[in-house]
C-alpha cells in the first residue's frame, strides 16, 4: 500500500446506514417477523430505540419494550427468519451505496487497512458488498456472529482491531489513531468505548444525536483520505 499516511492506521465502516441506505430495509424485515405475533414497530421507533443493535439485542429490546417475554430458545429463529426477509428485500430492492462511498472506499483501499464493523449478520452484509464491488476492499469484517457483546459496547471495534493487527503484525493500530465511520449514537459510543475517533454521517440521524463523534458530516460525497488523516491527528 504506497502512500499510506503517517499516522492514520486505519479506518473502519460500520455497513448499514453508512455504507448503504438499509435502515428502512431493517425495520421492514423485523415487521415481517413481529407483526404477526401482534408487536407493532413505527419506523419512529425503531429509529429512535433500535438502530444500531444487533439483531440479539433488537429482538431483546423490542419485545421487552412491548411486554412480552421471549425466550432464548426462540431467539435463533426469530434472527434467522428476518435474515431471511432482510435477503429478499434487499435483492428486491436493489440496494445501492450512498453517494460519494464507493469511491471513497476505493481511495482508502489504495492507502491504509480498511475494517467493516457491523451489528448485522455476515449473510446481510457480504452479497451486498459483492453485488456492489466493495468486498474486496476490506481487509477485515466484524459482524454479529463474531462477538459476544454488540454495539454500544466496544468489543465490536476492539475486535476489529484485533484481527487488523493479526492481518498486518508489522502496523500498529493504537485505537487513537483509527477512525470509525458511523450512524448512530449506538455506533458512537462503541467505538469511542474502544478509544477510536469517530466520524458520524447524518444519514439515519440528526447532527444533534450524534454529537459524541468527533466530527459530524451530512454526507461523505467530500470526505477524503487526507481529512481522515486530519480527524486521526485530533
Amino acid at each position: 500500500m504506497s502512500g499510506t499516511p503517517t499516522r492514520l492506521a486505519a479506518v473502519v465502516f460500520d455497513f448499514d446506514g453508512v455504507i448503504v441506505d438499509t435502515e428502512l430495509l431493517h425495520c421492514e424485515a423485523f415487521r415481517q417477523i413481529i407483526e404477526p405475533l401482534g408487536i407493532e414497530l413505527p419506523w419512529a421507533t425503531y429509529q429512535r430505540e433500535y438502530i444500531g443493535f444487533d439483531d440479539r439485542d433488537a429482538f431483546r429490546a423490542i419485545f421487552r419494550d412491548s411486554g412480552r417475554a421471549l425466550s432464548e430458545d426462540t431467539l435463533p429463529e426469530l434472527i434467522g427468519a428476518k435474515a431471511e426477509a432482510f435477503g429478499f428485500l434487499a435483492e428486491a430492492r436493489r440496494v445501492e451505496p450512498y453517494p460519494g462511498v464507493a469511491h471513497l472506499v476505493r481511495r482508502l483501499a489504495g492507502r491504509i487497512p480498511l475494517a467493516l464493523c457491523s451489528g448485522a449478520l455476515r449473510c446481510d452484509v457480504e452479497p451486498i458488498l459483492d453485488r456492489i464491488g466493495l468486498r474486496d476492499c476490506f481487509a477485515v469484517f466484524v459482524t454479529a456472529e463474531d462477538v459476544a457483546v454488540g454495539k454500544p459496547d466496544p468489543e465490536p471495534y476492539i475486535e476489529a482491531l484485533k484481527r487488523l493487527a493479526c492481518r498486518f503484525p508489522d502496523r500498529d493500530f493504537t485505537p487513537a489513531a483509527c477512525v470509525a465511520i458511523e450512524d448512530t449514537p449506538v455506533g458512537i459510543a462503541a467505538a469511542r468505548g474502544a478509544g477510536m475517533r469517530v466520524l458520524a454521517v447524518c444519514t439515519t440521524h440528526g447532527e444533534f444525536a450524534l454529537e459524541g463523534a468527533n466530527r459530524v458530516v451530512q454526507t461523505l460525497e467530500d470526505i477524503t483520505p487526507e481529512g481522515l488523516e486530519t480527524l486521526a491527528l485530533l
